[in-house]
């Protein structure tokens, strides 16, 4: 068993869950988050009144799965992010758990 992790920006929530889905991940936790792409953006969500908003709308999600699903996943991930016509791919990483109860 491993934890998946999984970042995508908001407008992708629906895509990776139909990977998901496809991948035979049906046991997940999911979060909003804001999504920061360099430096000076995080100092400007620092600021008492910014002029911007500060990160984009994203979504966290993360699964203990198995490798064969893990794999499936990268594999569903990896052709769905060659045909993206934006700059904000789906990003996943797998962390491997040395113990769980």
């Amino acid at each position: 068993m491993k934890l998946l992790i999984v970042t995508v920006v908001e407008e992708y929530s629906k895509d990776i869950l139909g990977l998901f889905k496809k991948a035979k991940i049906e046991n997940f936790s999911g979060s909003d988050i804001d999504g920061y792409k360099n430096p000076a953006t995080m100092l400007m969500a620092s600021n008492w009144f910014p002029t911007e908003k500060g990160g984009v709308e994203s979504v966290l999600f993360f699964s203990f799965t198995t490798d064969e699903n893990i794999e499936i996943l990268f594999q569903l991930i990896s052709e769905f992010n060659i045909n993206l016509e934006s700059n904000n791919p789906i990003r996943a990483v797998v962390v491997p758990i040395e113990k769980y109860i």
